[in-house]
């Protein structure tokens, strides 16, 4: 176990062990500063892992990403985020064992498993995806007004652009970086609205924080690649 430890985190770079090291850290005193919810934690720590490994693309990412869709819908549901709920429930946890699969079946090669092949949607695929988003937060955001829900169009727009960013992660796109990027600010934004009024939930606020720090690190990473991609090279360092 030790020895597996000691090589899991030799493939690590510098920056990524500060972030991970210094986020856990910040959680968890968060957590017993705070008396926020055991749930949350884990949530919050789970969903970190699995997204700088996603930045990494290591394929063992969607194990934590299944622990953390399941536990941050049962937080979401708590403050009345539907759009949240369902998104994870109905949609994040199939597209993890799915893009598991996916991701498997692109590896770079025989020696390094989890690093997966990387590519780029053409320009008239960007205006299509685009006004595709627009529609559909607009339509979604309707839904969620009558149901009730918090801020329902921002909660729309978080729902529908992570759909898309799913959809873009499984196919192993470097545009999934913006989209999560564009998400992660909007939903530190909805996780703010939810701490200034009950004060909980601080963990999760603390993971979106993370993400977007990652989103901005897996942006500037996969482009690299992409570009040692297209020079014949595997994935570099």
């Amino acid at each position: 176990m030790i020895a597996m430890s000691r090589r899991f985190l030799a493939d690590w770079n510098w920056f990524e062990r500060i972030w991970l090291a210094s986020f856990t850290l910040v959680t968890v005193y968060l957590y017993v500063a705070l008396d926020d919810t055991w749930i949350g934690l884990c949530a919050s720590l789970t969903g970190m892992l699995s997204v700088v490994l996603v930045a990494k693309g290591k394929t063992f990412n969607y194990y934590p990403g299944i622990v953390n869709v399941i536990l941050y819908a049962f937080v979401a549901y708590g403050q009345k985020y539907y759009g949240e709920v369902m998104l994870n429930l109905l949609y994040f946890l199939p597209m993890q064992f799915i893009g598991l699969i996916m991701w498997r079946k692109n590896k770079v090669s025989e020696q390094k498993q989890n690093d997966v092949k990387i590519a780029v949607l053409r320009s008239s695929e960007r205006i299509w995806w685009s006004v595709l988003c627009v529609v559909a937060t607009v339509a979604y955001g309707f839904v969620l007004k009558q149901l009730g829900g918090a801020l329902p169009f921002i909660d729309s727009l978080t729902a529908v652009l992570s759909i898309v960013a799913m959809i873009f992660m499984v196919k192993r796109l470097v545009e999934q970086w913006v989209v999560w990027v564009i998400i992660d600010l909007f939903t530190i934004y909805m996780w703010v609205v939810a701490f200034l009024a009950d004060g909980n939930d601080i963990s999760i606020l603390v993971m979106w924080s993370a993400y977007l720090v990652n989103a901005l690190y897996g942006l500037l990473n996969w482009i690299r690649q992409y570009r040692a991609q297209k020079e014949g090279q595997l994935w570099v360092p």
